[in-house]
C-alpha cells in the first residue's frame, strides 16, 4: 500500500442550514464582548442591575424547595410548567385586568424561548411578520431563522401607527405582528391606549396575530399603568401575551411565560418538547416558592425607585454630552433611552472611537427591520449609579466630539 493510498480522502463536510448562514448574531452581545473592561461604562447592555436581585429570598426559595421536595425538584417535569407556578402566574395576571387561568399559560425558558416556539408554530419560510420600528434585535433574529419576510410598521415617537398598520395588512398578507408596547427595547416608547385599541380592532377585523412581548411593564416609575392590547375587545382570541421574571427577579432562572388560545398554546407545547422538554423543574419550583413566601411587587417598586432615578441623571446630563441638534424620548419607565443625533453623524462609524474614552452605546441601526436611521442611538440607563452615568456622559460628549472632528 503506497502512502497516498492509507490517506483518507477528506471530502467538504455539508454546508450550514440557509437560515444558519443568513441570519447573523447579536451586535449587542458582540459590543458587550468587545467592552468587557472594568473601567468601561457600559450603556449598550440590557441587563438588570445585579445589587438589586434579592439573591437572598431566591436562595431562599431554593433552599426550602430542595430541603422539602427534592425529588421533584430535581426530576423532569411536564412540557406546559409546574402547576403552582402556573397557578401563581394566572393570578398575577388576572389581578392586573386580564382574567387567566393556569391553563392558558405555558412556561417558558425564558421569554426569548417562547418567540422561538411562536415561530415554529406559526411561521413557514416566506411568510409576513410585522414588526415595530426600531425594534428589539432578538425578535428580528427569531423571525429570520424561521425564514420569515420581515417588514417594519411606520411610525412615530408614541409607537407604531395603526392606520399605517392596517395598510401593510391589507396589501401584505401577514401572519403576525410583533410589538412590545410597553416600555419598548430599544426607545423605551410606551403605546398609547388608543393606539393600543385601534390594533386590536385592526387584528380582529382583517385576521391578524399579535404578538404582545411585556418583559418591561412592571418597571414604571411614572404615569398609570395601560391595560395590555390581549385585553382590548376584539383581541381575546388572536393575542399572545410574552412575560418574564428576567427583569423583576433575576434573568439567570431563565423563566418566562406565553398567555394563548388553546389551539396555538397546545402547538407550542408540542414545539418546546422537542426542543428542551421542560424549563428546568428546580427553577420553577423556586419561583413558585419565592411568589408564595415573598412579596414580589414590593420587590419591585424598590428596584424602580432605583431606576427612576438613574433615568434622571441620564436625562439630566444628555444635553451636555450630545451635540446640538440631538433629540430624545423620555421614557415612563423600562431600562433604555432612545436618541437621533444630527446630520451627519453615524453612530456606528463613531462608536469605536467613543470605546477609546472607556464609555459605549448601542448604534440604532440594528434594530431596523427596514432602512436604518444611523443617527440614532440605544442607552441602556439602570446598571450604573447616578455618579457613573454623570461620568460616562462626560465621557461620551469627548468621544462624539474627537469622533466628529476625526470626520
Amino acid at each position: 500500500m503506497t502512502v497516498a493510498e492509507s490517506v483518507p480522502v477528506h471530502s467538504p463536510v455539508p454546508p450550514l442550514a440557509g437560515r444558519a448562514r443568513a441570519v447573523g448574531g447579536s451586535p449587542v452581545r458582540d459590543i458587550l464582548a468587545v467592552t468587557a473592561r472594568p473601567e468601561v461604562i457600559n450603556f449598550a447592555g440590557g441587563l438588570p442591575a445585579p445589587e438589586l436581585f434579592d439573591a437572598e429570598g431566591i436562595a431562599d426559595s431554593y433552599r426550602a424547595v430542595l430541603a422539602e421536595q427534592p425529588a421533584r425538584a430535581l426530576q423532569y417535569s411536564t412540557t406546559e410548567g409546574d402547576p403552582a407556578l402556573r397557578a401563581a402566574l394566572a393570578a398575577r395576571t388576572t389581578a392586573r385586568g386580564l382574567p387567566t387561568g393556569p391553563d392558558d399559560l405555558l412556561v417558558t425558558t425564558g421569554s426569548q424561548q417562547a418567540l422561538s416556539l411562536l415561530a415554529t408554530a406559526l411561521l413557514e419560510p416566506g411568510d409576513t411578520v410585522l414588526v415595530e420600528n426600531p425594534c428589539y434585535l432578538a425578535a428580528l433574529q427569531a423571525f429570520g431563522f424561521a425564514g420569515a419576510r420581515v417588514v417594519p410598521v411606520p411610525g412615530d415617537e408614541h409607537g407604531l401607527d395603526p392606520e399605517a398598520l392596517e395598510e401593510l395588512v391589507v396589501r401584505e398578507r401577514p401572519k403576525l405582528l410583533y410589538t412590545v408596547p410597553t416600555f419598548q427595547n430599544p426607545t423605551g416608547r410606551t403605546l398609547p391606549a388608543d393606539r393600543r385599541a385601534a390594533v386590536a380592532a385592526v387584528a380582529a377585523r382583517r385576521g391578524l396575530w399579535i404578538v404582545e412581548d411585556d418583559p418591561y411593564g412592571e418597571l414604571r416609575y411614572e404615569g398609570e399603568r395601560l391595560p395590555w392590547i390581549a385585553s382590548r375587545p376584539g383581541a381575546e382570541d388572536r393575542t399572545i401575551l410574552l412575560g418574564s421574571f428576567s427583569k423583576v427577579m433575576a434573568p439567570g432562572l431563565r423563566l418566562g411565560w406565553l398567555r394563548a388560545p388553546s389551539e396555538l398554546r397546545r402547538a407550542c407545547a408540542v414545539a418546546k418538547q422537542a426542543a428542551d422538554l421542560h424549563t428546568p423543574t428546580v427553577n420553577q419550583l423556586a419561583a413558585a416558592r419565592y411568589l408564595a413566601d415573598h412579596d414580589l411587587d414590593a420587590h419591585v417598586r424598590r428596584v424602580a425607585g432605583v431606576y427612576r432615578a438613574r433615568r434622571d441623571a441620564l436625562l439630566a446630563g444628555l444635553a451636555g454630552a450630545l451635540p446640538e441638534g440631538s433629540v430624545w424620548d423620555r421614557p415612563e419607565g423600562g431600562m433604555f433611552l432612545w436618541a437621533r443625533l444630527p446630520e451627519p453623524y453615524d453612530t456606528t462609524a463613531l462608536l469605536p472611537r467613543v470605546v477609546r474614552h472607556d464609555v459605549a452605546y448601542v448604534p440604532g441601526a440594528p434594530f431596523y427591520a427596514g432602512r436604518p436611521d444611523r443617527r440614532t442611538l440605544r442607552l441602556c440607563f439602570v446598571t450604573q449609579t447616578p455618579e457613573e452615568i454623570g461620568e460616562g456622559l462626560r465621557r461620551l460628549g469627548e468621544g462624539l466630539r474627537e469622533g466628529a472632528a476625526e470626520d
